[in-house]
């Protein structure tokens, strides 16, 4: 096992070089660095001096990828790319261009994205099983067939429409919860709460029908035949063999996006005005802060494949027969 991980995190370096690479060139093909220095200084008429200026305090007065007034490994490492990128590897994310320190932003805003991300994963994943469990039970029922239409039409409804109407209804004409905005301590529930729900809910039709996919296919194996015919009762069927024996690929979908609560809530967080990772994201892209949407996708990147390897680490808990040589 030890061998399996140290192999996985040994491939996963040319993936990261590989994303940081790509980041770094998409984001020059539409910037270059006197771009960001316009758009970061904020005055209509920067002069060439304040440009030169700008660039040299935050490492952008040099060629990108290759240098041709350096000799030999001083050509690649004199670089943009390479001073940029290095550092990541150790986790220093440097500072943004607006000059705030990245690593302490994303400290500070990943305790928001958790606070919203884990309840909706948790209750999330609770729900979607129930029902996808509830449908299989009475399958082939008008039960069953309404939960499917009624599946697919929310898979139908972006996810916007739950946001917006959730703020039109139970914010603006109820007057339940504030329609936006953070607190502290208990007062942060407040705010979270309609968050919450709404992404449980914009997640329940494309799960429900995934888990009752999976639930239908284990159902006609010949170990459930093998239950029914020593007397089981259908619902001892369902929680106790077919539940289990569907949890590989459960925890292939759940296990994966747990190191990826940590990046937040793109959408949610900034309809919501949730000072998480996922707004802080969103305004980096807006104002081309090239240092944050870096860090961003990197970490991004980390925990994807973290994410990964601890999926294959969980096969072995449900499934005795997994073995990684």
């Amino acid at each position: 096992m030890l061998a399996y991980i140290v192999r996985r995190v040994l491939y996963a370096i040319p993936i990261l070089i590989g994303v940081n690479l790509l980041t770094f060139t998409l984001f020059f093909v539409v910037n270059t660095p006197d771009d960001m220095a316009r758009m970061q200084l904020g005055i209509k008429r920067v002069t060439p001096e304040a440009i030169v200026k700008w660039k040299a305090e935050r490492g952008y007065d040099k060629p990108l990828v290759y240098n041709e007034r350096s000799q030999g490994v001083r050509a690649l490492t004199d670089t943009i790319f390479f001073e940029k990128s290095v550092r990541l590897f150790a986790f220093d994310f440097g500072r943004s261009d607006n000059g705030d320190d990245i690593s302490w932003q994303i400290r500070n805003r990943m305790v928001p994205s958790l606070a919203l991300a884990l309840p909706v994963f948790v209750l999330g994943l609770y729900v979607t099983v129930s029902l996808a469990l509830f449908q299989v039970l009475f399958r082939g029922t008008w039960l069953d067939v309404w939960g499917v239409i009624l599946c697919v039409a929310m898979m139908s409804i972006s996810s916007l429409f739950y946001i917006i109407g959730g703020q039109f209804v139970v914010s603006k004409l109820w007057r339940l919860v504030p329609i936006s905005g953070y607190g502290e301590g208990i007062d942060v529930v407040r705010f979270l709460l309609l968050p919450v729900v709404v992404g449980v809910i914009g997640n329940i039709g494309a799960n429900t029908r995934w888990y009752r996919t999976i639930f239908l296919e284990e159902i006609g194996r010949d170990y459930v035949r093998t239950a029914r015919a020593k007397g089981l009762a259908e619902t001892a069927v369902l929680f106790r063999h077919v539940l289990r024996n569907a949890l590989i690929p459960i925890l292939t979908g759940a296990v994966v996006v747990i190191p990826l609560l940590f990046m937040g809530s793109l959408i949610a967080e900034s309809f919501f005005g949730i000072p998480g990772l996922g707004s802080y994201t969103i305004d980096a892209i807006n104002a081309q802060d090239f240092a944050i949407v870096r860090a961003m996708v990197f970490l991004g990147s980390v925990l994807y494949i973290v994410g990964l390897i601890l999926t294959d680490i969980s096969y072995t808990l449900v499934d005795p027969r997994i073995r990684f040589e």
